[in-house]
């Protein structure tokens, strides 16, 4: 159910659009390239892909380092307010992002930061820490506290502790959550296309596909749509393809006691 249509539309991006209408469920004649130059360089792609890949190197990076903080300290340390800390995170899962739409437009417009990278990137970060936290904190209370324990005693700080013992023992979970993040951001349609919607050169490359599809009206090119989309595609498959292994270990990491 997964697998046929990604076969079929990476099939598809290798017809023509005659080929496509009169079979569509064969394979191509042959190999034809011209759709993927059209969708890379008629389109925009190759702009739109350069400018997700900023705004989602940016975010994953900030998303990944404050909530592996933050979870780190939710999940090792006892003071005043920690539950609360934690279910406040939680609940941030549960709160749809459209209703926050609106208030979230007016505040970006406040703060100058519409039609930036910045902005987009600090917006990411807010929409991907919950779930972060979430999945973080319970990786980091099954690690071995003895560990942490013998750093300390060696003299490392709290901070030292963190980021040289702890956070390495947390790469299957980091990758995973990484996983998961990089694909809710790399996919976002919905916030890009309201704080992101003036300058035609700052548009990530969901926008682009959608201004792809739309401007096709009644042209319909649609091997390079096609070519578009497998290009969407790509970094996805290509960063769960290399970190497999480690995805599927974070996902079963404290199952088994």
């Amino acid at each position: 159910m997964v697998s046929l249509p990604l076969l079929w539309a990476v099939m598809s991006a290798f017809k023509t659009d005659n080929e496509i209408f009169t079979s569509p469920w064969a394979l191509p004649k042959g190999l034809h390239f011209d759709a993927w130059g059209r969708a890379w360089s008629d389109a925009h792609m190759s702009q739109y892909f350069v400018n997700s890949l900023v705004v989602v190197a940016g975010s994953l990076a900030g998303t990944m380092l404050l909530g592996s903080m933050a979870a780190y300290v939710l999940a090792r340390f006892e003071f005043p307010g920690n539950r609360f800390f934690y279910f406040l995170f939680v609940g941030g899962m549960s709160f749809p992002v459209i209703l926050a739409l609106v208030p979230l437009f007016f505040v970006m417009k406040n703060m100058h930061l519409l039609n930036t990278y910045p902005g987009l990137i600090l917006v990411y970060i807010a929409y991907s820490l919950p779930f972060t936290v979430f999945f973080l904190t319970g990786f980091f209370r099954t690690l071995p506290s003895s560990v942490a324990e013998a750093a300390l005693i060696d003299g490392a700080s709290h901070t030292r502790t963190f980021f040289q013992v702890m956070l390495p023992m947390a790469k299957p979970g980091l990758i995973s959550v990484g996983i998961f993040n990089f694909l809710g951001q790399w996919n976002q349609y919905l916030l890009p296309a309201v704080l992101n919607i003036g300058d035609e050169d700052k548009k990530l490359l969901p926008q682009g596909l959608v201004a792809l599809a739309v401007s096709q009206r009644y042209k319909g090119d649609w091997s390079g749509l096609f070519a578009g989309l497998v290009i969407a595609m790509l970094p996805v498959l290509a960063a769960y393809v290399i970190f497999q292994r480690q995805v599927q270990q974070g996902l079963t990491a404290g199952a088994l006691k």
